[in-house]
């Protein structure tokens, strides 16, 4: 798994994917690389620059541009399997001078026959052609246990209109392609399972957006279907599990303040991606200097500390920081002169005046500073009370009264804020849509009507197989002096050591279920009876025996080379997290893909680490998108007016135009779109 997942985007960073080095032969000394648009950003997740030019490539070419002929070097083409990429590609192979010496083609997904039809007749460029293959590498890592499909606008196109169904079919057919090139790419044929739609009665239609899981399903099915007739070395039986779900699965999660160190960074500070711009102390004594920096798996304390709730990185970070004064003599010097405890601050201060120590303190003083900028905000804004609201919402332990306090008393907090807290109230309470209370409550909040939009769009996101819309509970005439909780989620005893880190995505309870074969066939039937094992029996039938066997793999597993552990005593390494991170993943069991149409959040890719620490089963989580607030400042025209306000919690406004307005804003194209 973490040869193909190995994350990395377009700047310089650790780890070539066995798979990404394979399409660069290594016997050629100079070569160039010929990519389109797509293939570029597959690259840029996959590996650095540096990796490519290890491998021999001296120049790196876009297929769609004019470009200078070098007779002298062999040109490697990682493209698409498009008529016009085949066209382009002919074109610079064809005729007395071709552009390059010899040709080696790979197409990032399967190529039709008749694009391969098309290349045999072109007598003068078969002989130039060294290599003609299928890489199977269609989808973005973003993890090194998940990836994406780069369907920005998936939620848009199937959960807004029903008419658009043409458009959602589109849409599912690419999602289905990629997926299934994951799968291909790691050798891996899956059980399917899906979330089935039911109605609420007989007399209840199904609509598109019930069918969701259920077309994407068929879709990676019948491409499973070809690689297993065609595809060499493809498993004939039945290697892990794979999980199809959609957004309606979990509303509350793309909402939610998530707690961790890697969420809050993500939704409450500027980022670019995982790009962050840090200011360090100039050498000259002058303004501080910019520095951008990868908030990614090649470092080991982002690595400790990233599904760390916020308050327990802050005590780690101090505890680093005074750890590595006390293994330094010249900074103990140095403090003994200021006398006192000091704050993680002043140690801060103090060992980036020891310009010795420069490179050691770089990585800590980088953490010291976001977890400061973060701490700083919460404390502003008042996000600690508006986090509490929504877990006691989420738990049950708060209501409509508790809102419409929170809102009369707390008249400034920030409009993101209100805008979220009822975003969550709506999803908890979905009845109230009809008797006008969340109407109500806008007005009470003084939102307008754009956010309102918002608000009332939570219904899309309804499925009629919710247990909440499908189960009526009956008049009684008992009196129960205690009222029952209308909860989302059950509180897990044991399991949170921090008030404000209660919840829990839903796909965490989904997946210990699936694991333990607990998980209904009715709710969530399987596209593929399992196929016999070399005993005669499936693991299908073991489950329904209530034998469950324990899930093993004996695919090799190499680990990535950020997990290689690396000796040190300087005090500020994370040496004891890297080791944990190089696990044999050879003893774990079969693997479980988990696939989210409409976007993934950062709450779900921590529940799919903790649950492989946990079942000992490597889960695997894929989305159309990763849902990172900042990410979503695309849409130009309703968009721009956020642009212009300071802080940047207002981000989060972003994702909730962009993710739930859209829905039914037909007007909009591709054209208002800028990526």
């Amino acid at each position: 798994m973490q040869d193909c997942y190995m994350k990395c985007s377009d700047q310089p960073k650790q780890g070539t994917p066995s798979r990404v080095g394979s399409i660069v032969q290594k016997r050629v000394i100079y070569q160039v690389l010929i990519m389109d648009k797509l293939t570029v950003r597959i690259m840029s997740y996959a590996c650095k620059m540096a990796d490519i030019t290890e491998e021999g490539v001296s120049l790196v070419e876009d297929i769609h541009k004019r470009r200078q002929p070098l007779p002298s070097m062999d040109g490697i083409y990682f493209i698409q399997p498009t008529k016009e990429n085949i066209a382009i590609f002919l074109s610079d192979m064809s005729g007395r001078s071709p552009l390059y010496k010899k040709a080696f083609v790979f197409f990032s997904s399967p190529v039709s026959r008749e694009l391969v039809a098309q290349i045999k007749k072109d007598g003068s460029v078969l002989p130039r052609i060294g290599a003609l293959r299928e890489m199977n590498l269609e989808y973005f890592a973003i993890d090194s246990q998940g990836f994406i499909t780069d369907n920005e606008r998936a939620l848009e196109d199937l959960f807004g209109d029903e008419e658009s169904s043409r458009r959602g079919d589109a849409c599912l057919n690419v999602m289905g392609t990629r997926i299934a090139t994951v799968l291909a790419s790691l050798r891996e044929f899956p059980n399917v399972r899906y979330r089935a739609a039911k109605s609420l009665d007989p007399t209840t239609m199904t609509t598109f957006r019930d069918l969701i899981p259920t077309k994407l399903a068929a879709s990676v099915w019948n491409n499973l279907m070809k690689y297993k007739a065609n595809l060499p070395n493809f498993p004939q039986v039945e290697t892990c599990e794979l999980l199809i779900l959609d957004r309606s699965v979990d509303q509350i999660a793309p909402v939610i303040h998530e707690w961790t160190y890697d969420a809050m960074c993500h939704d409450l500070l500027n980022m670019d991606g995982n790009k962050y711009i840090h200011e360090v102390p100039s050498k000259t004594g002058g303004r501080p200097e910019k520095k951008e920096v990868l908030l990614e798996d090649h470092d080991p304390i982002w690595l400790e500390l990233r599904h760390a709730h916020i308050a327990d990185a802050s005590e780690r970070l101090h505890e680093k920081m005074t750890n590595f004064v006390s293994k330094n003599k010249a900074a103990q010097i140095h403090g003994s002169r200021s006398g006192g405890e000091l704050s993680t601050r002043d140690l801060q201060k103090m060992v980036q005046a020891l310009p010795q120590y420069s490179e050691q303190i770089e990585k800590l003083s980088l953490h010291v500073d976001i977890a400061g900028k973060i701490n700083k905000i919460i404390r502003e804004s008042g996000l600690k009370d508006v986090g509490q609201l929504e877990q006691d919402l989420v738990f049950g332990d708060a209501g409509t009264k508790d809102i419409i306090n929170f809102l009369r008393a707390k008249e400034d907090i920030s409009r993101e804020y209100k805008l979220r807290l009822l975003m969550i109230y709506a999803a908890v309470y979905p009845e109230k849509f009809d008797d006008d209370k969340i109407s109500k409550l806008m007005e009470l909040a003084r939102l307008p009507q754009d956010d309102a939009t918002a608000v009332y769009n939570m219904r899309l996101l309804e499925s009629s197989s919710d247990p909440k819309k499908s189960s009526i509970v009956p008049f009684s005439l008992k009196f129960d002096v205690h009222k029952k909780k209308h909860a989302a989620r059950k509180d897990r005893p044991g399991e949170v050591a921090w008030q404000l880190s209660r919840f829990y995505p839903i796909i965490e309870e989904l997946v210990e279920k699936l694991s333990k074969g607990e998980l209904p066939r009715n709710d969530y039937p399987c596209m593929n009876e399992p196929s016999p094992t070399i005993h005669g029996s499936s693991q299908s039938a073991a489950i329904r025996s209530g034998d469950i066997p324990t899930p093993y793999s004996k695919r090799s597993r190499r680990t990535a080379t950020w997990a290689r552990p690396r000796n040190s005593d300087d005090g500020y390494s994370s040496d004891s997290i890297l080791r944990h991170a190089s696990s044999d993943f050879k003893k774990m069991g079969q693997r479980i893909f988990v696939f989210i149409v409409g976007g993934a959040t950062r709450s779900e890719l921590r529940a799919c680490h903790k649950l492989s620490a946990k079942l000992q089963r490597e889960i695997v989580l894929g989305s159309s998108s990763l849902d990172d607030p900042p990410q979503f400042i695309t849409v130009k025209d309703f968009i721009l007016s956020y642009l212009r306000i300071s802080s940047p919690l207002f981000c989060v406004i972003a994702f909730i135009q962009k993710k739930l307005k859209l829905l039914n804003a037909n007007e909009l194209s591709l054209d208002d779109l800028q990526i």
